[in-house]
């Protein structure tokens, strides 16, 4: 990455529009499981705003309980306290119940976060065995409640963490499932391909952390929060940005076009994030898990997905693999298209449909 130490955001603001053992279960865990009778390891209890009331792994330290997990390479979520300085302190609670499902409650706001990102360790591993963001063991640190009505979230590089704010809209901070796993996607690209974040490279990035955003809420079927193809519509009213019609937003692009490094990094991912919607799904109008779709092509073809599975070992592959920190569009079509003939051969169905996804979006 061009420029290591520089926050990767999702533009949560209205005026830009800006994912083993899996946490499958929104079963609440026993309050306090594990800690009393010693320190180590136990399960919490989290009532978020967000994915409803979810299992924690939580830190018993012998006298309170802190949102640590040493199932998960020791994955922390801290209270920035409203400031910008302030490296985070640990969150400590008597009866490893965390939040209340308001963000009136401090604690909640943690146990979104904290319950995304183990869900985000558990998709990683589960789907390329990959051992948390930067593939090392380690779990990500997380700060909440940064600075005063900051609306955003980002991922350093500087310190492999994730930032949130509570929100430009009261009571509404970027802190659910896709929001998430978007900010975390970037660590994994920052310690992989290292995309740019300027032009076509930039466009990559932004696309990629969408991408595995998407996947990795379908992964956690959670039932307050389902999969579908829509990115931070539980912040806002209406997803800012989206798969299978990226232009709805009113700036990003469908399709590829020659001025699209021009553009800023979220709007010009739009192909990337049509790409990725068209090869598991295809085009046309249809309704998955009670959501309404219709994706369009460039050259008014009909395209049959290949499911999301397959869609995103694809994408991971080439990520991983195949593409560099100054790889544009031509680029990824050629990674993404080496990356499937690796899994399913170079004549199989997949192959050939990796590539009529990409002539779909106009990149030949």
């Amino acid at each position: 990455m061009s420029h290591p130490h520089r926050p990767r955001r999702l533009a949560l603001t209205a005026a830009a529009l800006l994912g083993a053992a899996a946490l499958t279960s929104t079963t609440p865990a026993t309050a306090g499981t594990g800690g009393a009778t010693g320190t180590g390891g136990a399960t919490g209890t989290g009532i978020t705003q967000y994915s409803g009331t979810v299992p924690l792994g939580t830190t018993y330290t012998g006298t309170a309980y802190q949102l640590q997990d040493p199932t998960r390479g020791g994955q922390r979520t801290l209270d920035a306290l409203n400031q910008t300085g302030n490296p985070g302190v640990p969150f400590t609670d008597a009866d490893n119940t965390w939040g209340d499902g308001t963000p009136a409650h401090r604690q909640t706001a943690a146990a979104d976060v904290h319950y995304a990102t183990a869900v985000t360790w558990d998709f990683y591993k589960a789907a390329f065995n990959r051992n948390g963001v930067r593939g090392d063991g380690v779990g990500t640190t997380s700060r909440v409640h940064y600075g005063s009505g900051f609306g955003n979230a980002f991922w350093s590089d500087s310190c492999a963490c994730v930032t949130y704010g509570d929100g430009t809209t009261p009571g509404r901070p970027p802190t659910s499932l896709d929001v998430v796993g978007h900010e975390l996607a970037h660590g994994l690209t920052a310690s992989t391909a290292r995309l740019g974040y300027s032009g076509e490279p930039g466009a990559l990035n932004e696309g990629t952390s969408d991408i595995l955003a998407t996947a990795g809420e379908f992964f956690a079927e959670n039932k307050a929060d389902p999969g579908d193809y829509l990115l931070g519509e539980r912040v806002f009213d209406g997803p800012p940005r989206r798969m299978d019609r990226p232009s709805a937003d009113g700036i990003s692009r469908d399709y590829w076009s020659s001025d699209i490094a021009g553009l800023d990094p979220h709007a010009a991912s739009g192909p990337a994030r049509h790409f990725y919607y068209l090869l598991a799904e295809g085009s046309g109008p249809k309704v998955i898990d009670g959501v309404a779709y219709d994706s369009p092509t460039h050259d008014g073809s009909k395209l049959l997905g290949i499911g999301r599975d397959k869609a995103t070992r694809i994408w991971y592959r080439a990520l991983t693999l195949y593409m560099r920190s100054t790889t544009n569009y031509a680029g990824a079509r050629t990674a993404t298209l080496r990356a499937a003939a690796d899994l399913y051969g170079p004549a199989a169905p997949e192959t050939s449909r990796v590539a009529a996804a990409w002539t779909a979006v106009n990149v030949r």
